[in-house]
């Protein structure tokens, strides 16, 4: 056997490691560098499909919703990436995310502040722009509709608190939580935020709406929320 031939037998065994390790104990057993490398399928010669995955998460501080944020192009720069494996990759991490929402959908009550960042976060989290979301919610705090109401920039978006307000009165809602992300993860909200706070829950208790609270959304597991502050 010759030097290439045995590197290339060992490149395809190395290939083959994680949907064998998948069948004999199941996907949960799998590193996420071994589930991503199932996608990616293969490596390259002098780099292992599951050495290009673990590179690919080392470059994004190992979480899934950092390397969710890259364009097509963008993935397409580590060698071995080509534009058909990128858009696998992405579609299958937007799948991971829709995935997510259903679950969260299908016991959407909210009992405390993280039960609606929670619900927000799988929106908002892997934004590279900011947005403003409202949740509406009944008199039981179940959620009955989610809504964009605003999209920006990297840095603000712009609330309409008249578009704010049709949304939940066309819907009939009972409550409101209102939300935004900041892409930077600055926890502390701004003069801007502050005052949309006070003009939209001017306007929901003058049409009979409870502000129940706003809450920013930011990346690993951080939130903002005016309620638990003491701030509405």
């Amino acid at each position: 056997m010759t030097p290439q031939s045995r590197a290339l037998k060992e490149q395809l065994s190395e290939q083959d490691r994680p949907r064998e390790k998948a069948k004999e104990k199941g996907f949960e057993a799998l590193t996420t560098a071994e589930l991503l490398a199932i996608i990616i399928g293969s490596g390259t010669p002098g780099e292992s499909v599951v050495d290009l995955c673990q590179r690919i998460l080392r470059d994004h501080n190992g979480k899934l919703y950092l390397v969710a944020r890259n364009s097509i192009k963008d993935l397409m720069h580590y060698k071995g990436i080509g534009e058909v494996k990128a858009i696998e990759v992405l579609a299958a991490l937007e799948l991971s995310r829709r995935y997510q929402l259903e679950k969260f959908e299908d016991d959407a009550v909210v009992r405390e502040s993280r039960d609606a960042y929670q619900y927000l976060r799988q929106r908002m989290e892997h934004l590279e722009h900011e947005e403003i979301w409202i949740l509406l919610l009944n008199r039981g705090h179940r959620i009955t509709g989610s809504y964009r109401v605003s999209s920006g920039g990297t840095a603000m978006a712009v609330g309409d608190v008249k578009i704010i307000l049709r949304t939940a009165l066309e819907h009939l809602a009972d409550g409101m939580i209102l939300a935004h992300n900041h892409p930077s993860d600055t926890l502390q909200p701004s003069p801007q935020d502050d005052a949309l706070t006070r003009q939209v829950k001017d306007g929901c208790k003058a049409v009979g709406i409870t502000l129940l609270d706003h809450i920013i959304v930011c990346r690993g597991g951080n939130y903002y929320s005016y309620a638990d502050n003491a701030r509405l």
